[in-house]
């Protein structure tokens, strides 16, 4: 069962994810901030992973806190459920429209942590996160998971379906990287590990 789950307790959050990759894209998301749940669940049902993630921050404060933690929690439960990587694909990308905006992700599931993150956001705030927040979301995911991740927001007007979409898209190459190929004996290198 590739399967784990992190409790992650701090003086500002405190977050529990639990998480299967071999699951249907069930999801049961509480962070506090709406935009999140909504963008994580996105990411379940485009992954076809079961995600569970509860999460008290100190909202009163911002939302910094709570994002960049809950980010750290999935990467880590990521991590962990994905074990010594043999097996896997390891890399994997996805194109996603939302209506008028396009995004690209490409991950590669190789141990060596990396973001590249080009969306241009127009409004400071999307829903109750602050925009800004997503690029750290997903910088933090990459670190913690130890992923090397581009995602691109290639073109939009409305911020909303332009992050959707990056979230499907990420959704989707993580599906494509994650899963066991029968063929393969081991982990995608040449180095013989990861």
């Amino acid at each position: 069962m590739r399967t784990a789950q992190v409790r992650r307790k701090t003086g500002e959050t405190e977050v529990d994810v639990v998480l299967s990759l071999d699951g249907q894209g069930s999801y049961q998301v509480e962070t506090g901030l709406g935009f999140l749940d909504h963008m994580l669940a996105q990411l379940a049902a485009h992954s076809l992973f079961d995600l569970e993630v509860s999460a008290r921050g100190d909202l009163e404060v911002d939302e910094h806190h709570t994002v960049e933690d809950v980010a750290i929690g999935l990467g880590q439960a990521l991590d962990r459920a994905l074990g010594d990587r043999g097996g896997i694909v390891r890399s994997g990308h996805a194109y996603v429209p939302m209506d008028e905006a396009l995004a690209r992700v490409v991950v590669d599931l190789g141990g060596r942590p990396y973001a590249v993150i080009e969306a241009p956001w127009t409004a400071p705030c999307l829903g109750d996160l602050d925009s800004g927040l997503i690029d750290h979301f997903l910088e933090t995911l990459a670190v913690h998971g130890r992923l090397a991740l581009h995602a691109q927001v290639l073109y939009g007007r409305n911020d909303h379906h332009k992050a959707e979409a990056l979230f499907k898209a990420l959704g989707q190459a993580l599906d494509a990287a994650t899963r066991l190929d029968p063929r393969r004996q081991g982990v995608a290198s040449t180095k013989g590990v990861i």
